[in-house]
């Protein structure tokens, strides 16, 4: 017999997600599937990215749902990038049309989040730490698209994050994209620079660049084709970069917690599941991290979202 379950549809500008979350046993099922990108580009215009996720949606969905014989309790979509008044992007409109279909076939409710709350979601579920679902924490959101330093406070849409520092330029996942892409690794170059990475060898010869508390990281790729051109190994090319960004997160991450005070610290977003990064951190502070399964863009997060405002709409019923 099938236990309850939620469905959890996101529709990045990178992934086409789709997720079951069964609050009773606490786990999560998951399907994903990169979008297209040629040979040579670093990502996608919004309008081929809505079109890529209305031919994937199906395939997504029907095998995390082959052989369901129950519905799902909900749904929940991510249908903007935060959660701002004014966040949006077209490419979650497939996911958040999708979600509403599939919620009004079936009876049942469609709830919406943000992209960068199932981020969050996602993190404190796999680090084993739903507690914090109900007090302040600080969280970094590292991604191809997005950097930044939150305060998370408990809210009726589950979490509500301020953002207290970013990036003034580009994020880190843009730069290890570029740096991939001056090394001819692909897109995306996350897992192709880690391997590089961990067989080279960093000297900490460059000082991490800020305007403020914001970092800005547009110059290093700058600084990455110099080093390039001089003659500098792939292996080592990479190593640098990634010490590099290891040294902006640690030094945000020291700057927050001495204006926020001792709160807990969290990391998400794909650039995450770096390793490098991961013990950098790990023997600097006491933190926690999102999987490696679900540091990449996910659905789990939304869809156990899903089931924290179920439970809320019932218990208010």
């Amino acid at each position: 017999m099938n236990r309850p379950y939620f469905l959890g549809i996101d529709t990045s500008n990178y992934t086409t997600s789709a997720a079951k979350y069964e609050p009773e046993s606490s786990t999560v099922c998951h399907r994903r599937k990169l979008l297209p990108v040629q040979e040579g580009e670093l990502g996608l215009r919004q309008s081929d990215a809505l079109f890529h996720h209305v031919r994937q949606l199906p395939e997504v969905l029907g095998s995390l749902m082959e052989g369901e014989g129950e519905r799902p309790l909900a749904v929940c979509v991510s249908d903007r990038p935060r959660s701002l008044p004014d966040s949006y992007m077209p490419c979650f409109l497939a996911g958040k049309t999708v979600g509403q279909a599939v919620a009004q076939v079936n009876g049942i409710p469609c709830y919406t989040t943000s992209h960068q709350n199932g981020h969050l979601a996602a993190a404190l579920l796999s680090a084993g730490r739903m507690d914090l679902a109900e007090k302040p924490f600080l969280a970094f959101h590292v991604s191809g698209g997005t950097f930044e330093v939150l305060l998370v406070a408990p809210d009726r849409e589950v979490f509500a994050p301020k953002i207290l520092a970013g990036t003034r330029d580009i994020s880190a996942g843009q730069l290890i994209d570029r740096v991939g892409q001056l090394l001819g690794l692909g897109f995306p170059a996350g897992p192709r620079v880690e391997e590089l990475a961990l067989r080279g060898r960093w000297e900490k010869k460059h000082i991490p660049a800020f305007q403020g508390r914001d970092c800005c990281l547009s110059g290093m790729e700058n600084k990455a084709r110099q080093l390039l051109e001089a003659g500098t190994s792939p292996e080592d090319l990479c190593r640098f970069v990634l010490g590099h960004i290891s040294a902006v997160l640690c030094r945000m991450a020291a700057e927050a917690l001495e204006e926020q005070g001792d709160l807990p610290l969290v990391f998400s977003g794909g650039v995450m599941s770096n390793s490098i990064l991961r013990e950098d951190l790990s023997r600097r502070f006491r933190c926690a991290f999102a999987s490696p399964e679900l540091s990449a863009d996910n659905a789990a997060g939304v869809a156990l979202i899903g089931s924290l405002l179920y439970a809320r709409k019932k218990g208010e019923g």
